[in-house]
């Protein structure tokens, strides 16, 4: 399987579905300007080449309780390969981390947490980020205000195509 060169109508399919995934291919097809049976294929092309990984509703997440988003940033002891693994592993395992970067910079990983309120993020961070291997330092950062909350990628023809 090789990628395929987006053209633009891949790119006005890959926008409209990150706006909306349970969009009909029918209206769908009508957004773009093409008709339904090609849009379709096209569709399940993007699907194949993994362009489109999924479809998943976004949650409102303080109507699930979770009124508070902290990013953590983390310094490990040691920089091995076993050891960011192992590390990775481990929060992979945590579901209150929604998000887990490996970053460059004065820090080593980006965690994006979230809690129903600051007593139980205190909690979670103290007996579960604090026990992560290899940890040497960690900063809380929390968020006041979601000013642009991630919706969707921009998505754009790679240049030369």
């Amino acid at each position: 399987m090789t990628d395929l060169a987006l053209n633009p109508t891949d790119v006005k399919i890959l926008t409209s579905l990150q706006q909306d995934g349970r969009v009909t291919n029918q209206t769908l097809a009508e957004q773009i300007g093409m008709s339904a049976s090609p849009c379709w294929r096209r569709v399940k092309l993007l699907e194949e080449e993994r362009y489109i990984q999924g479809y998943r509703a976004v949650l409102d997440r303080r109507k699930i309780g979770l009124g508070v988003m902290v990013f953590i940033r983390i310094k490990i002891d040691r920089h091995s390969e076993a050891e960011a693994k192992k590390f990775e592993r481990e929060v992979m395992e945590l579901e209150d981390v929604v998000a887990c970067y490996s970053i460059g910079g004065d820090a080593d990983f980006l965690l994006q947490v979230v809690a129903p309120d600051l007593d139980s993020f205190a909690d979670f961070a103290m007996s579960n980020v604090r026990q992560l291997p290899g940890i040497k330092e960690m900063q809380s950062m929390f968020v006041l205000k979601e000013i642009k909350p991630f919706v969707s990628f921009p998505v754009k023809r790679p240049q030369g195509v």
